[in-house]
This record gives structure tokens, sequence and C-alpha cells, in this order.
């Protein structure tokens, strides 16, 4: 082997630009060589985005060279977020792509089941009634029968239903039952059209101290059933241990707060046996042959692959070339449909890497449109002494020759004018084309089932003759433009409706009978749009006008126009759709942008509408201020029923400020992730002495700030109700907060959505008087922490794990009664 140049690669873990093109080191390359002659894979799966065990992805995929993916069975829909507003489907996108720049680092594939995130279960077989467990333990099964593991993990344990989230014991009992029946041809029969059964060797559980209560309870374990792994291992061509890349994965999940401290040196993991024979050795993979001899053909193949391993010279891989071109024709001939799939596009991407091939095709167009004309620009340079041809290049609809030498070093470059296919599909996760129920995503196409994201609507395939070799290689259609900040800036280019329309707010409530403004906002991805907007109402309500002619000269621009609504005379509920018509289509979706730097820009198209409500809702006091905590939209919900509402930072809290204001609400989750508001908690205090109203809402009982978060002792608890129909029980009928200004019944807690409420307080001092009462189905007693009220002084001191954040974007009338309740307290 050549001298090997010691490569420091904590720069190959920072993805500032997250669609940036990935151009290989040689000691990357190197690696790659090494995964490639690895047949053996291992399938980690659990629920959620963040139950991954980063540090095990990592070290099978770095150290083992094995290839390696995590099966989440959720894409995190039901979660919090910490970065921004976007709940639900919107959050779901971002904790997708915060799954896949994990991978990203530390080697994995992605996968996910169309089960829907709807939040915390108590128990697996609440889960599983609302998941359609069929559907979901068929896509478990074509997930293991499309990826072949040999060995699978699970992060939960099977056996013991109630100890944690009902999501997380269920992707274990799904695991377990998919371990068994994937080989069997009866099972998911239809499958079988594109993938072949499949029976992996092995079944481990992927435990810790953390499922035995205690560190010594663990320590003290029967452990002869146990495979260990050293995962602090470190790596001298990465310059890195693979303890520090999980912690970097780890970091990806920004949404929950998941920023990881890197460690150094020697650390445990541990894997006990469910199902399959006992290795003796540590070696996961003993028994099965990882080899190229596992497949027909292949003792050449590796024969020649071994010899480039062995051989590789870190000054100059483009050497290796000539060797895995041989390798590479070999590969594309095999009759095991599956390996040649996955090795012809790693070895592919190898050479490529190899000859410091670079190849991009980019638009300066962001979004496209359907039978829209846009330029492409294709860039291939040879960064070798490698004789390469550059032959053609190809799109869906359209193929252009190209005959053209690279010469080392000097960069190709051609403009190629061409259509957008009518055909092509709309930019969108394709999880959310179809609505979905409660549990589970429909996707119609089986073939999407599985994947991470949508592919991207037009590749480009570059056709090459390497050393007398023709190779395809294929590259993503990107946008590209030069920001004076970060330089150059890659971004997927989305193909958009001509139109987008959206509606200004998510609920609309009317407290009397006066006519309010609907506003709408439609944006041109075309030049010379033209047409009608209207509003599709119900009847009882009334519109004007009954339509508006819309012209929008230039693409990217936004208009807003004004309908007039007027509600019925009595109380009602219901939706309004705004509808764009022009001569021969009509557009109602609303084309949403999420843009954050640690992921790839995401374009989400989800149908415009708005919950119009006639409410007669009454309140006292009109100036809130708004602490803000983790991000939600609770302000602009509060505007909508008439407050007025001044967002907050701590750092702007002082004794005259607060004096300003009839009450001040606290974000969620503000006491976990604002230092600063710790320091400001006497002037809060005071204020709610002096006559005031503080209204703090939930936080996590892990990682709080603070243990100071009232003016009596307070204890928070994990306690929840995730059953969002639950019976409320009213503990103090009597109170203020259930009577004035509005009259609290039954019926307002009915249509909640998601749950009722999460960590709960389970312990306070007598000071505070618990008003409800609630529980989940099969449990004793109910729980009484989720709005607690305590007179402080001459104020009031209101403490409530009771979910508004969710319930106002969902239009709930009885949760805007109550917390006007809560915010008249004292008034």
């Amino acid at each position: 082997m050549k001298k090997i140049i010691l490569l420091f690669l904590i720069t190959s873990f920072s993805y500032v630009q997250a669609q940036n093109p990935a151009k290989s080191n040689s000691s990357e390359i190197y690696e790659s060589i090494q995964k490639l002659n690895f047949l053996g894979s291992v399938l980690y799966v659990a629920a959620h985005p963040d139950d991954e065990n980063t540090r095990l992805i990592s070290y099978f995929s770095n150290q083992v060279h094995a290839r390696t993916a995590y099966l989440s069975l959720t894409r995190g829909d039901g979660g919090q977020n910490l970065i921004g507003p976007e709940i639900r489907e919107l959050l779901g996108v971002i904790r997708t792509e915060e799954l896949l720049a994990a991978r990203k680092i530390d080697g994995g594939e992605q996968f996910f089941s169309c089960a829907n995130d709807f939040g915390y279960s108590k128990t697996p077989k609440e889960t599983l009634e609302i998941w359609n467990k069929k559907e979901v333990l068929s896509d478990v099964i074509r997930t293991i029968r499309k990826f072949q593991p040999d060995v699978i993990i699970n992060r939960f344990d099977h056996r013991t239903p109630g100890s944690t989230h009902g999501h997380h014991t269920a992707s274990a009992m799904l695991s377990v039952e998919a371990f068994d029946q994937a080989a069997n041809k009866n099972i998911y029969p239809e499958q079988l059209e594109n993938l072949e059964t499949w029976q992996p060797k092995r079944l481990f559980f992927n435990t810790s101290w953390w499922f035995f209560g205690s560190k010594e309870k663990f320590k003290n374990a029967d452990k002869s059933n146990y495979l260990s792994y050293d995962i602090g291992t470190y790596y001298p061509l990465k310059g890195i241990s693979n303890s520090e890349i999980a912690s970097l994965s780890r970091s990806q999940h920004k949404s929950q707060g998941f920023g990881n401290t890197s460690e150094r040196g020697k650390s445990t993991e541990y894997i006990e046996l469910i199902k399959g024979s006992y290795p003796e050795s540590e070696n996961i993979f003993e028994g099965i042959n990882t080899t190229w001899s596992r497949v027909k053909g292949g003792n050449k193949i590796g024969k020649i692959l071994k010899e480039v391993e062995e051989n590789y010279d870190f000054e100059n891989p483009s050497k290796s070339i000539p060797q895995l071109i041989a390798a590479y024709n070999l590969i594309k001939d095999l009759e095991n449909d599956h390996w040649r799939e996955l090795k012809t596009k790693e070895i592919t991407e190898i050479i490529a890497s190899c000859a410091g091939l670079y190849l991009e095709a980019n638009t300066a167009t962001e979004f496209a449109t359907k039978n829209s004309n846009i330029e492409v620009n294709l860039e291939a340079t040879n960064r070798s002494s490698v004789q390469i041809e550059f032959k053609k290049v190809s799109f869906s609809n359209l193929e252009v020759e190209i005959n053209s030498t690279l010469k080392n070093n000097e960069p190709f470059y051609k403009g190629i004018a061409t259509k957008i296919a009518s055909s092509i599909s709309y930019t969108n996760p394709y999880w959310l084309n179809q609505p979905s129920s409660l549990g589970m995503y429909t996707v119609n196409d089986s073939s999407l089932i599985g994947l991470p994201e949508t592919p991207a609507p037009i590749q480009a395939k570059f056709t090459l003759n390497i050393e007398g070799e023709s190779i395809t290689f294929i590259r993503d259609l990107v946008y590209k433009t030069n920001d004076p900040v970060d330089g150059e800036v890659f971004e997927p280019l989305a193909v958009v409706p001509e139109v987008s329309v959206a509606l200004e707010n998510s609920t609309l409530i009317f407290k009397d009978n006066q006519p309010k403004q609907v506003k709408v906002k439609i944006t041109a991805y075309r030049d010379h749009v033209e047409g009608s907007l209207s509003l599709t109402i119900p009847e009882n309500w009334e519109v004007s006008p009954k339509n508006i002619p819309v012209q929008l000269d230039q693409k990217g621009v936004l208009k807003t126009f004004n309908f007039t609504l007027t509600p019925p005379e009595n109380n009602d509920e219901a939706f309004i759709n705004p509808v764009f018509k022009d001569k021969k289509d009509s557009f109602s979706k609303e084309v949403n942008m999420i843009t954050y730097n640690h992921i790839p820009q995401q374009t989400v198209m989800l149908p415009a509408k708005t919950k119009v409500i006639k409410l007669n809702i009454q309140k006292k006091g009109n100036h809130i201020a708004y602490i803000q905590g983790a991000g939600d939209v609770v302000p602009e919900s509060l505007r909508a029923i008439g407050y007025e509402v001044d967002v907050m930072e701590a750092s702007e809290i002082t004794a005259a400020t607060l004096n300003n204001y009839d009450a001040i609400v606290i974000g969620i989750r503000a006491y976990n992730t604002k230092k600063e508001l710790v320091y400001k908690q006497p002037l809060l205090f005071d204020y709610v002495e002096n006559g005031g109203t503080m209204v703090v809402q939930y936080n996590k009982d892990r990682g709080l700030l603070t243990e100071n978060l009232a003016p009596y002792p307070i204890q928070l608890s994990y306690d929840r109700v995730t059953n969002e129909f639950s019976k409320v029980k009213f503990l103090a009928k009597s109170h203020p907060v259930l009577n004035s200004p509005n009259n609290i019944s039954q019926k307002d807690f009915e249509d909640w959505v998601q749950e009722r409420g999460l960590y709960f307080p389970n312990k306070w001092s007598e000071e505070f008087t618990p008003i409800l009462g609630m529980k989940d189905n099969g449990e004793k007693e109910d729980l009484k922490g989720s709005l607690l009220i305590a007179n402080y002084g001459k104020g009031y001191y209101v403490y409530t794990g009771l979910s508004f954040f969710r319930e106002f974007p969902a239009g709930v009338s009885g949760a805007y009664k109550l917390f006007a309740n809560i915010l008249s307290l004292g008034k």
C-alpha cells in the first residue's frame, strides 16, 4: 500500500450548504472501496426521528463497513418544534430532512413507513389501534425485503409494553413479527412482483442501563446473551472518533434541541440476541458470508477489488480506475438483482471520485412550472490523466449529443434549453399528496413507500466513455445561485403550479355578526397569470364579492385580495377555501417554503383553507405580553379573538414594561430554552403580586433551566393525557376560570386534536387549585395537574400543560374560550 496521507476530515461533517454536491477526498474514496468490498447489511429499527442510536449506526458503517440503515416508522410529525412555528405535516418534513442530514454524517441510509406520528401513546395496543397495523407491518416487511439486512437491531424492547412510549414498543413488536414473516411468500405476496422474500439471520435489542432503571442494576445484569462493542474507536483516516461522528450526527436533530457534545475515549454499547444464532465472537456477522463470494460470479470481482484496496494510491487514486472498470463490467452482469443494483451504483461513484470527475446540471430557475422553458447549465470536469469522452446527456424528454474529450483539469461547459414536461409531478413530499388519517399516510404508488423523500423531478444522465467503457452518471438538476454572504448556493429545483393561493389566517373567529375581511394571497410562478379568484364557503355564510378578477404580469409577483365574509346568526364552524381559475385549470393549494440552514430548502404543497368560527366569546383585558419560548402560533391565535399581543424576548422584561400589560403569557418550553428568562423570574413574580396575571404553558420535566417556575412549589412530571377524547372532570366548578366571562362546559372539550396535554405537574403546594381532572383509557385515577391556578398577592399565577399550542391552529373553539377566561382572571 502506498504512503497514506492523513487528512483531517472534520470539515467533511460541516454542512453549511445542505445541498452542495459531495466531493470525496482521497481517504473517503479509500473507505468507499472498503465498503464496496463488504457485502453485509444492518438495519436499525425504531419509531421516530431521534430514536436511532447514531453511535451504533456510525460504528457499523465506518468501522465494520457494512451497509447500515435506519428504519424510522414515523417522521416525527406529532412532536414539538424548537426552531420555528412548523408543526404536524411541515414538522414531519423538517425532521425527515434532519434524519437525512444525520445519515450523511454517520454514513447510514434512511427508510420510513407510512405510519403517522399522532403524538404520545401510552401503550402499543393503543398505537396499533390508531395505526393500521397491517399496513405498517407491510411497510416493515417491504423494507426488509428491499434492504435485505443480514442483521436487524431494535432500539426498544418488544417484551415491555407500557414501560415507554407506545410507538417505541410497537416498533419493536412489528420488527420481531416482520423478522419471522419477511421470508414467507404468502405474506404480502403483492410485494413479490418487484421484490423477493428475505430472511435476516439475527435480531437484536440495543439494550442499555436506561432500560434497567439504573446503572447499578445494569452492571449486575446477566449479559451472557449480549454482544458488546467499543464504539469510541478512533479513525486516523478521518481524524475523528466514532463517538464524535455520532455526536455530530445526533446534533442534526435541531428541531428537537438535540445538540450533542462530542465525547472521546472508550464507550460500550450492548445488543441482546432476540432471534437467530448467537455468534461465538463479537463479530455480529459471524457465520454470514460478507465477501463477494456470497453472489454467483463474485469471486473474480472480489479478487480484483481486493487488489484495488491493497494497491490504492492515496496520492493518485486514478491509478485504480482500470481495475475498477474491469470490476464494473463484471458487476453490471451479475445475476443477483439486489447486489448488482447496489454495487453498480457504488462503483460508478467510486470511479468518478478516483478521476476527480465533477458533473453538475444546474439552472438559475428556482421554481419551474409545467410546459415552461428553462436553461440548463452543464459542467463536466475531469481532474485526472484518465481518458474520458463526454458522449451525451439526457433528460426525461431530451437527449443531447456532446462528443467532447474531457482533458485533465479543463472544464467543459454547455447551456441547453429544455422544456418542463406536462406529465411531470409537482414537487411535494409524496406522503402528503393524498389526505391522511389520524394514524396513516396514504401512498398510492408502492414504489415510493419507504423512501425518505420524493426523488428529484428532473435528473440529468451523463454518459461518458472512460478508458473505453461507457458509464452513465446520474445527477439531480438543481437550482444554483450566488449569495453575497454564503457564496455558491445549491437548492433543490421545485416544479410548482402556475399560482399558489394562500389564506392569511389558519383560523378566523367571529365574536358577533359583524363581517370580517378575508385576505387571500396569490403568488405567480409564471408570467402573465390571468383569471378569477373566489371563495368556497358554506351555505349559511355570505361572501362579497363573489369573484375577483386577477392579473399578475410577472413571475414572482405576490398580491393580496380582500373578500368580506359575513357569519350566520348562530354559532357555527366551517372551512373556507380559495380557488383561482384561469382558462384551463383551477388552483387551490398553497406552496409553502421551509428554509433552514441545516437542511435543503423544502417545497410543500398543502390545501389552502381557513377554519371560520362564529363564536360568542367574551374577554376581559386586552393588552397581552407574550414571552416567546420554543416557537408556536399562540400570539397570532390570541390576536384572532381580539387581543392586542406584543411578542417579547426575555431580555426585554423590565418592571416598567410589565406594568403595561393585562396579562403575561410564557410560550411553550420557555424554561427549557430561554436562559435569560430564569433571571427575570423575580420581576415576573412581582408583577403577579401587584395584581397581574401570569400564564405559563407547558415545559418538559427534563432539561429545566430552573426549578423556580412559580412563586410556590410546583414539580413537573411526565404525566400526560394522550387521548384527545378523554372525559374531562371539573374539579373546581365554581372557580372563575370555568365561569367568567365565558361559561365552560363539556362541549368545550370536544374536537380537541392529538392530545389533551402533556408534562403536567404531579406535585404542588396547597396554594394551587387544580381545575380539571382527566385520564387516559385504562388508568384508575384522574390526573389533576393540567390546569393549576394560585392567588399570589393581588394577582393570579397559572400553570397549564393543556395543549393550547395545538388546539388554536386547529380552531378548537372551546380552547379559545378557556384561554380567554384564564387571561380574564382578576379583571
